[in-house]
């Protein structure tokens, strides 16, 4: 499918002597089955598409028709039978953001053009297919509008020019949130989905970001302005220049919109060539295999065995009562063999039965089967609940935190069973206890510079000691630069020889009290450890600094990149654990070696769309 056509229609068409049977006819070339007519703020070209064709019946019916207008209905009829084209539009939101449209080719096209206006595109504008429309609705008005007139709404070339991930602006974090995140958007169009990586779009809105818990459908589309991709501009594209591939049932508006609605991820690709369908098919296994085990994402080498089974169990309450997440059966996240699944049907039914007795309150899950290098491997596809907490055999309540499931502990039970969100003030310093990490203001700042290694930043063996003395004071109200994954140490103190500690999940900034080295699950434990084991005298902290930020660690966790920071706050310092990529940001990011160029570390540009 390419969703995402102009037509002659658009004051910006780069060929206006085109017909729109030419535009069909290259469809057909191209091996497209659905199309969208998505013109700049009309559907006048949809429109005139029809009036052309009912302008041919008419005279047809009247027996008034001319040979090559008879050959011409024929060729609009057994083209329009082939490739389903859908009417729409591609709206200029305020700031510029272009949203694309997309209805079912039945609703009449007065109520399509309704919305426009209602979108304040003036009515003497209506046709004009102009890019520019005045002072129009913004981005999240259009989302509803479309949504709630029963079309697929997808946010045009999110990642480049003119997209609602607003690359180029250097404001608009909550704004880039909202307009990538609101439930009224189905999906985004972005220009690199045949990349694949950990540095890609797709992969940045895959639910591993902590600000974008919402995992978003990707799609792309050529946006062609002319028929045949430009020789001379290799990113201006023709019909067909930048297609996705989508498992339907059949190609109807009703099953692409079901499927946009759905948490299945595996039936979308960057359409395939030919030479690639021949060899192999696109792999879906293997691509989440890529990005490793996350806290949307878990492999499970067997369904056999009560141990195996219980921990599968764990992970699908854990997923449900945290972001919902995808779970592999049939192999590990390391890349070694696949093991497979030897009975996949026997083993959905047993794992269906499983969840549906062992799960309460009730959840529906999708299990299904996949191939990947000749085995079957299962993927079970679990929602985000909405009747948490979900527990196991009634009375066991499961988390994920980043790529691990644990047994909830008692403040996050009591979050999910009040169904508040994690509170995100600081804890403040209790009355007459002075923090064990407590000190006075630095009076230097150490300088050295950085040990790499494997193109990443390492600790220096020997840094420069911290001026400060033994420093963590508890936290201040806000901290606005800690990292946005892993755990804090914010605390601890000893109670009859145990010592109990507040940690703080950066992920959602939660809270959690009176958690002992024995009852944290395996990311608070490892931090617990590794803040035991700092020098009591700041002097003595071997850290890489930078400015009042500082690295104390790069390691490796099941393929996945962590680092343990620390960091200068009036006048002590706090310090992170097993932060993941996906939590480094802004002035962290200074201890992290791009791999390619993007912004703020975030996504890459894969070129400039209209």
């Amino acid at each position: 499918m390419d969703l995402h056509l102009h037509t002659p229609a658009s004051s910006d068409y780069q060929e206006p002597g085109i017909s729109y049977l030419d535009i069909l006819r290259r469809a057909e070339q191209r091996g497209l089955d659905i199309i969208g007519f998505a013109d700049h703020n009309t559907a006048s070209g949809y429109r005139r598409m029809e009036e052309e064709i009912e302008q041919l019946r008419m005279l047809s019916n009247l027996k008034r028709i001319l040979p090559e207008e008879e050959e011409r209905l024929k060729e609009y009829e057994r083209l329009r039978a082939k490739i389903l084209v859908l009417p729409g539009f591609e709206f200029t939101a305020t700031f510029g953001f272009h949203v694309l449209g997309l209805f079912d080719p039945k609703k009449p096209l007065r109520e399509v053009e309704h919305i426009l206006l209602d979108l304040n595109v003036p009515s003497n504008q209506l046709d004009a297919g102009s890019v520019t429309v005045g002072a129009s609705a913004d981005v999240l008005t259009a989302y509803q509008a479309i949504h709630e007139a029963g079309g697929i709404v997808i946010a045009a070339h999110a990642n480049s020019t003119n997209g609602v991930a607003m690359r180029g602006f250097n404001f608009g974090g909550q704004t880039k949130i909202a307009y990538t995140q609101d439930p009224h958007l189905h999906a985004l169009e972005v220009t690199d989905l045949d990349k694949g990586g950990r540095q890609s779009t797709a992969a940045f809105f895959s639910g591993i970001k902590p600000e974008y818990p919402r995992r978003m459908h990707t799609i792309q589309g050529s946006d062609a302005h002319r028929l045949d991709n430009d020789p001379k501009r290799h990113n201006n594209l023709g019909i067909g220049g930048r297609v996705t591939e989508v498992l339907l049932p059949a190609p109807t508006f009703e099953a692409l919109k079901a499927l946009f609605e759905s948490n299945d991820f595996a039936r979308t690709r960057p359409a395939q060539s030919k030479k690639q369908t021949e060899g192999a098919h696109f792999d879906f296994v293997r691509s989440a295999r890529e990005q490793g085990s996350n806290i949307v994402q878990e492999f499970h080498e067997s369904i056999s065995g009560r141990n195996n089974l219980n921990s599968i169990i764990a992970d699908v309450c854990a997923f449900a009562n945290t972001n919902g997440g995808t779970l592999f059966i049939g192999l590990r996240a390391e890349p070694k063999p696949i093991v497979g699944v030897r009975n996949p049907n026997q083993a959905i039914s047993q794992l269906e039965q499983e969840i549906g007795k062992r799960i309460s309150p009730p959840l529906t899950c999708m299990v299904d089967s996949l191939q990947s290098e000749g085995k079957s491997v299962l993927r079970v596809i679990v929602p985000r609940g909405d009747d948490q907490p979900y527990a196991v055999d009634d009375n066991q309540i499961y988390l994920r935190s980043e790529a691990e499931t644990g047994l909830a502990v008692r403040d996050e039970i009591v979050r999910l069973v009040s169904g508040s969100t994690p509170r995100h003030e600081e804890p403040a310093a209790k009355p007459g206890k002075e923090s064990r990490r407590g000190g006075r203001k630095p009076s230097g700042q150490p300088s050295g510079q950085p040990n790499r290694q494997n193109g990443r930043s390492k600790p220096q063996a020997a840094a420069q000691p911290a001026a400060e003395t033994a420093a963590k004071p508890e936290p201040p109200a806000r901290a606005e630069h800690a990292p946005r994954t892993g755990v804090e140490v914010v605390s601890d103190e000893q109670r009859n020889g145990v010592a109990y500690y507040v940690v703080r999940d950066l992920r959602n900034n939660m809270v959690v009290n009176n958690v002992t080295e024995k009852s944290a699950r395996k990311l608070w434990h490892y931090a617990i450890k590794e803040y035991a084991g700092l020098p009591k005298d700041a002097a003595q902290l071997k850290a890489e600094w930078r400015g009042d930020f500082g690295l104390l660690k790069y390691y490796t966790q099941r393929q996945q990149e962590r680092y343990d920071f620390v960091q200068r706050v009036d006048g002590g310092l706090r310090f992170y654990f097993g932060v993941t990529e996906e939590g480094v940001h802004g002035d962290w990011r200074q201890f992290v070696i791009e791999e390619s160029p993007s912004e703020d570390g975030e996504m890459l540009d894969s070129g400039t769309i209209s």
